[in-house]
Parts: C-alpha cells; sequence; structure tokens
C-alpha cells in the first residue's frame, strides 16, 4: 500500500462550504483535490499554490493520479510542492522521466544557490559545475579553471579586482561542450554567469539585512549552468561554451575601492564609485572571452540589480537585448516554457548613463541603486563589453531568482526560474 498521499485535478467550480475559496487543495477521503476553472494560466497558479500548501501540511510524498495532469500542471506543482531542501517525493501521472530530468537538474541548481558560503566559493563552484557537465557527457566536455594572480596573466581584470580581497581565490571557468568532438567546431553559443559566491558590498557596505541572503549572488552561474545540464540531457546537439565569472566581493587592505580605474582587456577604463556594482565587473571578462571565441549568440545571466526587482518584482525575469528578433524569440520561448520573462528598455545610450570624469565610464553611478533606471544602467554598462553592438546578445538580470521567505508559490531560497527558457533558447537555431 502507497503511502504517498493521492493528488487529483478536476475540471469544476470549487464550492466545497467547509472549505474557505483561499484554499487551493481541498483534502478528502481519496486524498487531496485541486479545483480547476476556464483560464489554464490561473490554474497553473493554483496547482503550484497547491504544492505549496501541501508542503506546509508537513505532506512528505504525493501521487499525482488520475485524467488531466499534463506536463506543464505536473511541473507546476513540482514547483510549489519544493521544500527548501528538496527533500518532497513525487510520483507522476505520465512523461515520468521528463519530468524527473527536469526537477532533478532543477533541484540541483537551486541546492547550489542555497548552499552556505562556507560550501560554495569561487573555486569550489567552478568544482561542482565542471563535475556535474561531466558527468553528464564526458567525452564530449572539457573544462579548464583560470584562477588568482593567473586571471591578470590572461587579461580577466574584472573579475581579479572585485575577488583579490577574499581568502578564496577569484576564478573564470570554461566549460566547453562540443558534440562534434571537432577542434575547429564553431562555438554556436557562449553562456555567462555572475558567479559572485558572497557580495558583502566591499568598502560600499551592505546592512546586515541586505547581506544576509548575498549566497545567491551566484545564482546567475547557477542558473545558465543548469540550462547547460538540462540541455545536455535533452540531447542538445551544437558547441556551447559555458564562462561563469567567481569571485568573493570582500573587504581588506587589498580590496578595490572608490576612484580606483580598472582597465579592461578591449582597453576600456571603468572608474570604481561602488564596489556594490561589482556584478557587470566581472561578467564584463565573460563577455569578453565570448567575442574572442566568435559566439553566434551570447547569453548571460546575472542577480544583476535590486533595481530590476523593484521594476518587475520577484516572480519575473528582466530581459535587456538591443536585438529586437533575439529578444522577441526570447520572450515567446519563455511563454511555451511557462516562465515570466518581462523587457525592460535598452539602448545604445544607456552606454552612456554611468559616465566619468576620470576613465571611459563609471561602474555605476554614485548613488543609491545606481538611481532611477538604473538596472537599464547597468545593462548599459555590459553593452560595452558585448560584442558587434549587442547583436546577437541577451542579458537576464534574474529578479526572480531567490526568496527571502516562503511565499504562496515558493519555498524559501532559490527557484531556478529561468532555467528552462535559456535551456530552450541553447536547443533553437541561432
Amino acid at each position: 500500500m502507497s503511502t504517498a498521499l493521492a493528488v487529483f485535478v478536476v475540471q469544476q467550480d470549487f464550492s466545497a462550504a467547509a472549505w474557505k475559496p483561499s484554499a487551493a487543495v481541498v483534502m478528502g477521503e481519496k486524498g487531496a483535490t485541486i479545483y480547476l476553472g476556464a483560464d489554464e494560466a490561473e490554474n497553473l497558479r493554483k496547482i503550484q499554490k497547491a504544492g505549496r500548501q501541501l508542503d506546509g501540511f508537513g505532506v512528505r510524498a504525493v501521487e499525482l493520479q488520475g485524467e488531466g495532469w499534463d506536463l506543464e500542471r505536473q511541473w507546476a506543482f513540482s514547483n510549489g510542492y519544493t521544500d527548501t531542501r528538496s527533500s518532497n517525493s513525487i510520483t507522476w501521472a505520465n512523461d515520468a522521466n521528463t519530468l524527473k530530468q527536469m526537477r532533478d537538474t532543477v533541484n540541483w541548481t537551486r541546492e547550489l544557490i542555497n548552499l552556505p558560503p562556507d560550501t560554495i566559493y569561487p573555486e569550489s563552484l567552478a568544482q561542482r559545475v565542471a563535475e556535474k557537465l561531466e558527468g553528464l557527457a564526458a567525452d564530449k566536455v572539457s573544462t579548464r579553471v583560470i584562477a588568482g594572480d593567473d586571471l591578470l596573466k590572461e587579461g580577466w581584470v574584472g573579475i581579479h579586482t572585485v575577488g583579490r580581497a577574499s581568502k578564496h581565490a577569484p576564478c573564470m571557468l570554461v566549460v566547453d561542450y562540443n558534440p562534434s568532438q571537432q577542434a575547429d567546431a564553431p562555438v554556436d553559443v557562449c553562456l555567462v554567469g555572475k558567479g559572485i559566491t558572497f557580495d558583502s558590498g566591499g568598502y560600499s557596505l551592505k546592512s546586515s539585512e541586505g547581506m544576509v541572503a548575498m549566497k545567491c549572488d551566484m545564482g546567475g552561474a547557477a542558473t545558465v549552468a543548469g540550462a547547460l545540464a538540462l540541455a545536455i540531457q535533452q540531447g542538445l546537439n551544437k558547441r556551447v561554451q559555458l564562462v561563469l565569472c567567481c569571485a568573493e566581493n570582500l573587504i581588506d587592505g587589498t580590496a578595490y575601492k572608490l576612484g580606483d580605474i580598472i582597465k579592461y582587456k578591449n582597453g576600456t577604463t571603468v572608474e570604481i564609485v561602488n564596489t556594490d556594482a561589482e556584478g557587470r565587473l566581472v561578467l564584463a571578462d565573460g563577455l569578453q572571452y565570448a567575442g574572442e571565441v566568435g559566439a553566434k549568440l551570447i547569453m548571460d545571466a546575472a542577480t544583476l540589480t535590486g533595481a530590476a526587482q523593484v521594476a518587475v518584482g520577484t516572480e519575473y525575469n528582466a530581459l535587456f537585448s538591443v536585438d529586437d528578433a533575439l529578444a522577441n524569440k526570447a520572450l515567446a520561448t519563455a511563454t511555451e516554457q511557462r516562465e515570466n520573462l518581462w523587457r525592460l528598455p535598452l539602448q545604445q545610450w544607456h552606454k552612456e548613463n554611468t559616465p566619468s570624469a576620470f576613465a571611459d565610464c563609471a561602474n555605476s553611478r554614485p548613488q543609491k541603486g545606481g538611481g532611477s533606471g538604473g538596472a537599464s544602467n547597468a545593462a548599459g554598462f555590459l553593452l560595452r563589453f558585448a560584442p558587434n553592438n549587442g547583436k546577437g546578445w541577451l542579458h537576464f538580470d534574474i529578479a526572480g531568482a531567490y526568496h527571502g521567505s516562503a511565499n504562496s508559490l515558493w519555498a524559501t531560497g532559490a527557484t531556478a526560474l529561468g532555467v528552462r527558457t535559456i535551456a530552450a533558447l541553447l536547443q533553437q537555431d541561432n
């Protein structure tokens, strides 16, 4: 006899007098029932909320039974029925192999983001990602880690500058997934991830409450790594390189300071006016790397700005691009994958919105959050380093990557929002 709670979906109006209208799930003798209406988008939200409520009831294992469970409904339930430690068990109604693959990969991504910073630091993040991807396709994957002062030897000054004050060396991880195993095969896609494994803000020090969740500042790195892992499992057949820009943003006598000027590999000089605007400094290296290998499509992901979260909330990720056709493709893909994505403004002139009298630009504006339009201005900074004036480049500011406390849709911690969209974009023709 199964010890899992049976969960059913029923297409009919909810009118159980003993239950409040806010109840997403109704308990009965045969198990739990979720009553659905005509609007499928609202149905998916209700199913996800039902998963959260069952987790809140302390249910440790469920079995999805009966008619009406398609893949997207099961996935919505899975997103809600996930505790922070990913210990809940689901028996699927159908599509079991596909859903298990998705859930395992997303749970791995969430775990990376949720682990404490004494466990996840630059080189351990690089090691975990390398081991995961090598384990999926050992004969098609090669990895390289450039760490510490070796970053300076190869010109990756942004990562080194941000991370040099930590006892944990900053590093760049490069993963080359090359299914043809031909050395001269073109790089179809380059994924770039912000891997700030802990962000104190540097000398622009965060408050204690603002710092407590900053283990999640490597969420961009985890998201693109999870997307590549999922795409490989789904049969990805193009060459993709993954570049993770990893550092801890800490303070000691060697830390970078306000007023410092960085000179990048491409000759661009940047004045530091806010050491808490560090993510864009490390991503600049990753974008330059993508240009060096001639990637046809470049996608970066980062927990880059609080301004993006102010703009779109925590149920959406923000998208920036100056390539309209590519941006529309990404938005359509996100809709297909049932992930919330919203495009925010970015034009070439946004590059000029962080001016400096002493360098080509500053890394922000010297005011809280970078001032008005802070998310677009941060994207404009990155545009300086994107190849081809931003043609073929997508920037995901993943505002929905992490929740400091549980809500009606998500458990406390990482969500992995964006993994499905980026994985699906990897599978499409460039």
